[in-house]
């Protein structure tokens, strides 16, 4: 198993950074209200973020970032910044600039992810591997879940339209038009609405902080249209 002290003698420093949104009601994760509360969808999105985490703490990097808009929950063994101004695009971006290593970056809305999801880059940069440059990792809904970077550049994203069925494309064809070397990283559902929800909660964790959030709502009888185990 490849270690930090690993990492940080063959391919010197490493950050994993997590964009993240304050878990507030109202402001974060509406698109699961209804059937959720605000109240109930900020705690779902607060579970999402524990998980996304939790394993992102696990996994054999020499720098963590959470990088937030709005108040930060507890957050150990990570940096925490606050996200610059602008669009998503200009926020991704910023955060890149401020690497002095390889980079990936991954949402909140993934708290299913496993080591061997994100294990070619980080696999490539602790063995000093030249298969590829940058690793983009797709969603269902036509964006992306994790964009690696072995030469972070906030250019390579500044003015990507975000939010859209066509960013992950748009993302690639950046990628490609630097010229760079592109792997393509496993396909997952983020989660934004109760169908998505329920994808997530199908490959989730059972030991995880989102399960057993769900498992608690599900208990009060949250939501008009509940999300089935």
């Amino acid at each position: 198993m490849t270690t930090g002290a690993d990492v940080t003698e063959r391919g010197g420093m490493t950050t994993v950074i997590v964009m993240a949104k304050a878990c507030e009601p109202g402001r974060v994760k509406t698109r699961l209200t209804p059937p959720y509360t605000p109240a109930e969808a900020a705690r779902i999105a607060a579970a999402s973020l524990a998980d996304t985490l939790a394993f992102v703490q696990a996994l054999p990097v020499t720098r963590r970032v959470l990088c937030i808009d709005g108040p930060a929950p507890a957050a150990p063994g990570f940096e925490v910044q606050p996200q610059a101004d602008g669009g998503l695009d200009e926020r991704i971006a910023a955060a890149l600039d401020g690497c002095r290593g390889p980079a990936l970056v991954l949402g909140m809305d993934t708290p299913q992810l496993q080591a061997a999801d994100v294990d070619a880059p980080l696999r490539a940069w602790a063995t000093g591997a030249a298969e590829a440059d940058a690793w983009l990792g797709p969603a269902a809904d036509g964006g992306f879940w994790a964009l690696g970077l072995t030469r972070p550049d906030g250019a390579l994203v500044r003015g990507v339209r975000m939010s859209r069925a066509d960013t992950g494309a748009h993302q690639l064809g950046r990628l490609w038009a630097a010229g760079l070397r592109v792997q393509t990283l496993p396909l997952h559902t983020d989660l934004d609405d109760a169908a998505s929800l329920r994808v997530v909660r199908a490959a989730a964790s059972v030991d995880g902080r989102l399960q057993a959030t769900l498992a608690e709502l599900d208990a009060a009888g949250a939501g008009t249209d509940r999300v089935a185990s």
